[in-house]
């Protein structure tokens, strides 16, 4: 499988210089002259689809805000860059490598919208991407690329819901990480500083909608997403498609940790089997062979004899799981699957901001039997009480976090009966927990992962003991953040 580097530099770009001696800034200069609808127009005939793990196509959500623009306020581009899911460090890896390309396609994308301010999203933690980001914001800005719009970095908390569109949009806001209801079609997303209710708690904020809004829309857009902008629109869409699949053109910065030799990040053409990125990234299973790959905490886990499975949208799902953002962890022989789904659980009970109570009860009862499970000292119907509490779980949610839940323990529960029962009989030796956290960074072919979460609490605190309130009961700003 042959290198790819459209989007993601083979080391560090050092200035704007050395990016603009390589064709930088090719791609604003071409959507300035062309205008809005032509820009529109070349990112739909190269088929971009969002790459942050939903895959909706790009040029329908730009079209859609253009369809929605306010009479009295510009939109906002707002660049998500808050990457929280375990397993995946490519957003990052996109920032620390190259930030101008990414800058310069939501600078494309402000254009195309007519919005009069960029925000680069990213959590608090992230310094080296902050570092670049900022050194980069005032090249740019000193080169003039910007003209009147303004471009800000928001340094956000680290609750993995900071990653989730609608609760980034409440802490570009200056609101707690809480994701607000959104109507099942919406053209674009809601004004990032309106607020129609005096305690400007989550779900209050005022929508834009097909029925028309004064609230200006944003456009949001993940980091690798807009880093693809710039070469479609220098380079056109024949060349973006010259790669990939119909449904998936392009490549796709993939993410490979786990039971693998090696841990790291690279860009690969859509398509491109898994099993063959897991060997070209990862270097293969550490031990034996691998039982199954997890993309992420939003897709069903992917059996290891299906490792044939081109990595695309459609081949993806076709094969029961997902693409996510592509971070593919790998487990081999030597993992407990119990555990990993006791692990995924834990994760996503814990970061459930409990404004939904079937979510974080369901969810932390779902946690306590699989941890039960996993330590082959179950309670007397611990197996059917997380299938009970899986069919529940996501009643009446407003993100995705508690559907999440359902589809990766369920296919724990359908891939791997026998593992799971026996840990139900006692006859499995108890299994060591299995860490499902974020990556904190890759260093010499490892990733070191945020243990620091493992000892994070329900209520979004690092206290010895949990409060037993819900994250969204805790409305106190310092509180949140400090969590």
């Amino acid at each position: 499988m042959s290198p790819i580097a459209r989007v993601l530099d083979d080391a560090p770009v050092p200035s704007l210089g050395a990016y603009r001696d390589a064709g930088g800034g090719t791609g604003l200069r071409v959507a300035r002259e062309g205008g809005a609808a032509a820009t529109v127009a070349v990112l739909e005939a190269a088929g971009l689809r969002g790459r942050g793990g939903a895959g909706f196509p790009t040029a329908v959500k730009w079209r859609s805000v253009l369809d929605n623009v306010s009479p009295t306020e510009p939109p906002t581009v707002v660049v998500n860059g808050a990457e929280g899911e375990p397993g995946s460090f490519k957003d990052r890896t996109l920032l620390r490598r190259n930030p101008y390309r990414v800058l310069e396609g939501a600078l494309v994308a402000a254009e195309t919208v007519a919005a009069d301010r960029v925000v680069v999203a990213v959590k608090a933690s992230f310094r080296a991407e902050i570092e670049r980001l900022s050194s980069a914001v005032a090249e740019v800005r000193a080169a003039g690329w910007p003209g009147d719009i303004a471009i800000d970095v928001v340094e956000g908390p680290g609750a993995y819901l900071y990653g989730e569109e609608t609760a980034l949009l409440e802490v570009v806001g200056g609101r707690a990480p809480f994701p607000r209801i959104a109507p099942p079609f919406r053209r674009g997303d809601a004004g990032v500083d309106s607020v129609d209710s005096a305690d400007g708690a989550a779900g209050s904020t005022t929508m834009a909608s097909p029925q028309g809004s004064a609230t200006p829309p944003a456009l949001v857009n993940n980091v690798e997403t807009m880093a693809n902008v710039p070469g479609i629109l220098s380079e056109g869409p024949d060349w973006f498609r010259s790669v990939g699949t119909a449904e998936s053109p392009g490549t796709v910065v993939c993410t490979v940790t786990g039971r693998t030799r090696r841990h790291g990040v690279a860009e690969v053409a859509m398509g491109t089997r898994l099993d063959e990125v897991i060997d070209q990234i990862g270097g293969g299973p550490r031990t034996g062979r691998v039982v199954a790959v997890m993309s992420g905490v939003a897709n069903p886990l992917l059996p290891g004899d299906r490792l044939d499975t081109p990595v695309s949208y459609e081949h993806m799902v076709a094969a029961g799981a997902g693409i996510g953002a592509a971070g593919f962890i790998v487990f081999d022989q030597s993992t407990d699957v119990v555990a990993v789904a006791h692990g995924v659980a834990r994760f996503l009970a814990v970061e459930s901001c409990g404004q939904c109570t079937p979510c974080k009860q369901d969810g932390l009862a779902i946690a306590a039997a699989l941890d039960r499970l996993r330590r082959s000292e179950p309670d007397a119907g611990d197996v059917e009480l997380v299938e009970d509490r899986l069919s529940t779980v996501a009643d009446g949610a407003r993100c995705y976090l508690a559907t999440q839940h359902q589809l990766v323990v369920s296919s724990v529960l359908a891939l791997f009966p026998d593992a799971v029962r026996l840990h139900a009989d006692g006859s499995a030796p108890p299994a060591e927990g299995e860490p499902i956290v974020p990556i904190v960074d890759i260093v010499e072919g490892a990733a070191v992962l945020d243990d620091g979460q493992l000892a994070k609490q329900p209520d979004w605190s690092f206290d010895r003991e949990d409060s037993g309130q819900s994250p969204a009961d805790r409305l106190d700003q310092g509180e949140i953040e400090a969590g």
